[in-house]
């Protein structure tokens, strides 16, 4: 179960190279590709790509029976620019790992030589590198992907790190980790005019200035309940960029949070009305769509245990401060046919956020966070 010093030589310059050369949600192609050829020579069983996208699964089998056990990673990067003298820092203008989804990836990759050199003694490992979590639709397009069903495991394991927390030290807690979240457009539609006749059209003006503040109203609740919802106005733009035109168009855009996927449901419902009513009394159409969907992300309790034990025979310390997350995280997804847990790994208290443009992922979790995963496998597989 111990890497040896080349493999950490080896898992730190994978893991640079994926931060030299990251690719947005949706674009992993290429990050896919060096994925595949580092496991190469851990010669797993079976290897899927083009996953829900460009997801890839490497399954090591034991050709006995026995659960399915799936580790998660993801693949993509952001639309940031780095600002870094790393020798390693990104090549892609406008695209940096601002997230550590490198690290989660090497984290991965670490256990695939481990396991490629003990095979489970029961059951499957799979390995899960999903593409396209920033935006939510990477998870989705896994589970939706018809060869899913072939490697659907008994129990998923994910972990992020998390700047702030003391290094190598682990969130974890049963139930509610990481809040249900989605984009909602609203597009109000009237008719332009000239701007010296502003009454011949129907101007979105007074609607947006109205509708802005009253979504943001609409969420309530204390963050400790589930009765928790929170809308953020994160986008408006209304008619062109002239001085000549009266708008007959305008766009807002929020975010709405909540802990559970059925208070989801009421707050969309409470904000799609709350659109067609000041629309209507302004003489607008309108019109909602949604994006970047992601469900509430909740730890069962006998995963929880597994990654527990993991830590206890690793030494490692934990605590359930600061969950659940008002973030969130399309892991929750596959909770919905398995057994799930993430854990939060700490990357210590005197680093950047993550998504600031500085960040970096710590190379020394490569191999706490591949302890941890791989006591987890093999007490469930040997």
């Amino acid at each position: 179960m111990t890497l040896t010093n080349q493999d950490i030589a080896d898992l730190v310059e994978f893991r640079r190279e994926l931060h030299r050369f990251p690719e947005i949600s949706g674009e992993e192609a290429e990050t896919a590709r060096r994925v595949v050829g580092f496991l190469d020579d851990t010669q797993p069983d079976t290897v899927l790509t083009g996953l829900g996208g460009h997801g890839v699964a490497a399954v090591y089998d034991s050709g006995l029976p026995g659960p399915t056990v799936l580790f998660r990673s993801e693949l993509d990067a952001l639309p940031i620019e780095e600002l870094s003298d790393a020798p390693h820092r990104s090549t892609i203008a406008g695209k940096s790992h601002m997230c550590g989804h490198d690290g989660h990836t090497t984290i991965l990759a670490a256990l695939g030589r481990q396991l490629g050199r003990q095979r489970p003694a029961r059951g499957r490992a799979v390995l899960m590198f999903q593409p396209a979590e920033e935006t939510g639709a990477g998870a989705a397009g896994v589970v939706a992907d018809p060869r899913y069903e072939a490697i659907r495991p008994d129990f998923a394991f994910s972990l992020h790190n998390v700047p702030g927390t003391p290094f190598g030290h682990v969130r974890l807690k049963p139930g509610v980790v990481n809040c249900a979240s989605r984009g909602m457009r609203i597009v109000l539609e009237g008719k332009t005019a000239h701007s010296s006749m502003p009454e011949t059209g129907t101007s979105p003006m007074l609607a947006v200035s109205r509708l802005m503040p009253a979504l943001a109203k609409l969420g309530g609740g204390s963050f400790e309940n589930d009765d928790f919802g929170m809308v953020t106005v994160t986008h408006a733009e209304m008619g062109e960029a002239v001085f000549g035109i009266a708008p007959g168009r305008a766009e807002v855009w929020c975010t709405l949070r909540t802990r559970l996927d059925e208070r989801m449901a009421d707050l969309c419902a409470a904000a799609e009305g709350l659109a067609r009513e000041i629309a209507a009394q302004d003489g607008l159409r309108f019109a909602v769509d949604y994006h970047e969907i992601f469900v509430a992300s909740l730890n069962a309790p006998e995963a929880v245990d597994h990654l527990r034990a993991a830590l206890d025979a690793e030494g490692i310390t934990h605590d359930e401060e600061q969950l659940p997350m008002r973030a969130s995280e399309d892991f929750g997804l596959f909770g919905h046919t398995s057994k799930s847990a993430m854990l939060f790994l700490g990357a210590g208290t005197d680093l950047p956020e993550l998504h600031n443009p500085d960040y970096d992922f710590p190379d020394d979790l490569i191999a706490i966070g591949s302890r941890i995963f791989m006591r987890t496998a093999r007490s469930l597989l040997g």
